[in-house]
Order: structure tokens, then sequence, then C-alpha cells
């Protein structure tokens, strides 16, 4: 069984409640308990902070143990160059995940620090972006 972590960054853990036009009504913990009922052929952990050390510390704690990792950085994706050498320094491979088309915002959020060293970016498919991540480790 793929032993799968969902790190999410700053602000999402406000989703169903933030911005719904741009990140839906639905909170992530209603997602979560849907997407672990799908793959429950897969062990499906989730960690949320909004500090940025935090993050780094959970990427480094999984990086070595855990089958895959899908990370959304959110606002530290454009600032966090310490969260993409995170992502570098490990071995599991992590998939970048946004929910919005960042490159239909604005511009500053056309960066990102985490990808040049992600397995592979979705972004723009709403919550529907977690689940492909989810496909493309099992």
């Amino acid at each position: 069984m793929k032993k799968l972590i969902i790190i999410n960054g700053p602000n999402l853990n406000l989703l169903g409640k933030r911005e719904p036009n741009i990140y839906g009504s639905l909170s992530f913990t209603e997602f979560l308990d849907e997407i672990k009922a799908k793959y429950s052929n897969a062990t499906i952990e989730h960690f949320q902070s909004n500090i940025e050390g935090e993050l780094i510390d959970k990427i480094q704690d999984v990086g070595f143990s855990y089958d895959g990792i899908i990370l959304n950085a959110a606002a530290y994706t454009h600032t966090s160059i310490a969260i993409g050498d995170a992502v570098k320094a490990i071995e599991t491979p992590v998939v970048e995940v946004h929910i919005s088309n960042t490159f239909g915002r604005e511009e500053f959020r056309h960066q990102s620090f985490v990808s040049p060293n992600a397995k592979g970016i979705i972004l723009g498919f709403g919550l529907q972006s977690y689940e492909l991540a989810i496909q493309s480790f099992l």
C-alpha cells in the first residue's frame, strides 16, 4: 500500500470559506474524507501549516520514508527558497499542486521555487488537482 501525504501551506485551512469563486465551497476536511474513501488502496495523510518552518520540518520528516508528497505550498511557492531547497534535499518524489491556475493570476504567482525539484506540477483543476496528483503515484 502506497503511503502518501498531502502538505498544505498558508491559508489553505480556510478552504470552503476563503474566496469560494477561486477555491470552491468544499472544506479540505470534507474533500480529504472523500478521497480517502475513494483511494482506500493507499494511506493518505494530511498536514497543514501557516508557518514556513513547520512545512520544511514536515517535508524533511517524511521525505525519506513516504512514497509520495503532494505539496501545495500556497503563497510560499512563490517566495520560499527554503521550501524549494527542502524538496530538492529529500528522496521522496513531490508533486506540486495548486487549486487555481496560478498563471491566470497575478504575475508574482507565475514563479515557483518548488517546480524545479518536483516530479510534476498540477494546477488549475480545483480540488481535483490533488486527486490527479494521487493518481500519479498509484
